[in-house]
């Protein structure tokens, strides 16, 4: 018997916001208009609060007494304690991956790198989505459902340094050419591998992420 899942409206508004959020939507450096944002989406600023409360728990936006929500700015800081723990957590979790996964979840994996090399080449808003659609999917057949929310929670604050990262001419390119070599080894259950390409896929985006975000802050 398959069960019905209802979500409710503030559940369906996170999804909303959040997604404006990382396509980079909303601005930065005021205050989120939640009249106004209520008004377009069609509902009362109180489930948009709720969400807006429950997104500044996931670590997207901040609250300031009297002044309202605002979207948190990318800094060094964060992106190197959120790339810090993807470097503990995601290639041993990618890696035990590769050896569980089922027929499915590898074709899985295999559509969900064909899906951001696509949308990689026509320049779209959706990259950092279809990025951490592609990574997840080298993580979820581990079984390992803890872990699993976590590095959800963190590929979520990854997406816009993501986008960040592929600002430069050819930044792309490479990054293309890392996953396909990730892809191949995660295919070929090669464990050792997953684990090598995975750390240094990570490394070398915090790695840029610490220049690019280093030459904006001077």
């Amino acid at each position: 018997m398959n069960s019905i899942v209802i979500r409710t409206l503030p559940d369906q508004l996170v999804d909303l916001v959040r997604d404006r959020i990382l396509a980079g939507l909303v601005p930065v450096d005021r205050a989120i208009r939640q009249d106004a944002l209520a008004a377009e989406l069609g509902v009362s600023k109180i489930p948009l609060r709720e969400a807006l409360t429950r997104l500044e728990q996931e670590g997207l936006v901040r609250s300031q007494a009297n002044r309202g929500f605002f979207v948190r700015p990318l800094s060094t800081e964060e992106a190197e304690e959120v790339y810090a723990l993807r470097l503990k957590l995601e290639p041993d979790a990618a890696a035990l991956a590769a050896s569980r996964a089922g027929e499915e979840e590898r074709q899985k994996a295999s559509a969900a790198l064909d899906a951001l090399d696509t949308m990689t080449k026509h320049n779209g808003e959706g990259v950092g989505a279809a990025n951490r659609a592609f990574h997840l999917a080298l993580i979820r057949p581990a079984g390992r459902s803890i872990t699993t929310q976590l590095l959800e929670r963190l590929h979520v604050l990854s997406d816009r340094y993501v986008r960040k990262h592929l600002e430069p001419l050819g930044r792309d390119e490479r990054a293309n050419e890392e996953h396909a070599e990730l892809l191949q080894r995660w295919l070929a259950r090669d464990e050792d591998g997953v684990a090598q390409s995975m750390h240094a896929h990570v490394q070398n985006t915090l790695e840029d992420l610490r220049r690019q975000l280093g030459a904006n802050a001077e």
